[in-house]
């Protein structure tokens, strides 16, 4: 799949792409939805409400680099990408029918949600799309799983109680994050379960606290997001990965973590062996859940 920055594409018109347009973080069920079909996505970097209101934006479900990988798994020939800024917050709407999906995309058929708005002051939205003769225009309903209505509202609530396994129903996929794994103090290594250690990114969701069955590196693993109360350490937030059947250095390259199946809360152990001997539960428990025939 090619990644392309809006400015940086060469105008095709009359190409016939067929465009599907949204944010797209998660890159839910409903989203999956519109992009069904589509060989082009035209996605906001970064998410519109981080220009339009600050104070407004929720935490994200997806960095831009997982964006891009679950997209490209869609079967997608071309993600390009608008910055997001003061300028592009005032372009009409009109300007980006003629000017981004006309004139630079040469599209042919446009897929949307169906509350879907774009333009100065959203004034542009699904009918003014439908209006226009250059393009077929397709309004993807919203999608409801178990009787629910998907949304990254509903899936980001799911991920911070801990529900990452009703999560990936929504999702199509397993909830997952990265970020650089860091030096931590070593402890994990001493007693036998070394951990790859990342301090999440604020802007993005993480899992409640607890323990996780999970996929991180390729292997299995199992995955604590929490603050280490055995410890009284003093550090924050901390998401740390003991990769089974591992063993080698990760310190300084990025980990993306797939989480399975939360399996326990964080919990404070009364004596560092009983942490220990949880652990290793834990870990042939995580290995049972993350395998394929588990």
């Amino acid at each position: 799949m090619r990644v392309t920055p809006l400015h940086e594409l060469e105008p095709t018109p009359g190409r016939g792409r067929h465009v599907a347009i949204g944010t797209f973080d998660g890159v839910h069920l409903g989203h999956r939805a519109v992009i069904d079909d589509a060989d082009t996505v035209l996605t906001f970097d970064p998410h519109p409400l981080a220009v339009i209101r600050p104070d407004a934006l929720p935490k994200l479900l997806m960095p831009f680099p997982i964006k891009r990988d679950v997209i490209a798994g869609l079967g997608v020939d071309d993600l390009v990408v608008i910055h997001f800024d003061r300028d592009f917050q005032e372009r009409s709407a009109e300007s980006f029918i003629e000017d981004v999906l006309i004139g630079r995309l040469g599209a042919a058929q446009v897929s949307v949600g169906e509350n879907f708005r774009f333009g100065k002051k959203a004034h542009g939205d699904s009918e003014m799309l439908a209006s226009r003769e250059e393009f077929e225009t397709r309004v993807v309903a919203m999608v409801d799983v178990d009787g629910e209505t998907v949304s990254s509202t509903q899936i980001r609530a799911l991920v911070a109680a801990g529900d990452v396994t009703r999560a990936a129903r929504f999702l199509g996929a397993p909830f997952m994050l990265e970020g650089e794994v860091v030096r931590g103090d070593g402890r994990g290594r001493e007693l036998g379960v070394p951990t790859a250690n990342i301090v999440p990114d604020p802007r993005y969701a993480v899992p409640g606290h607890g323990v996780y069955a999970a996929w991180a590196h390729g292997h299995p693993a199992a995955v604590n997001v929490g603050v280490r109360p055995t410890f009284d350490s003093g550090r924050g937030l901390l998401v740390e990965s003991y990769l089974l059947d591992f063993d080698g250095d990760l310190y300084g390259e990025t980990l993306r973590i797939a989480f399975v199946e939360r399996m326990r809360g964080e919990r404070r152990f009364e004596s560092v062996d009983a942490l220990v001997e949880q652990m290793h539960r834990d870990a042939e428990r995580a290995r049972r859940i993350a395998s394929p025939s588990g």
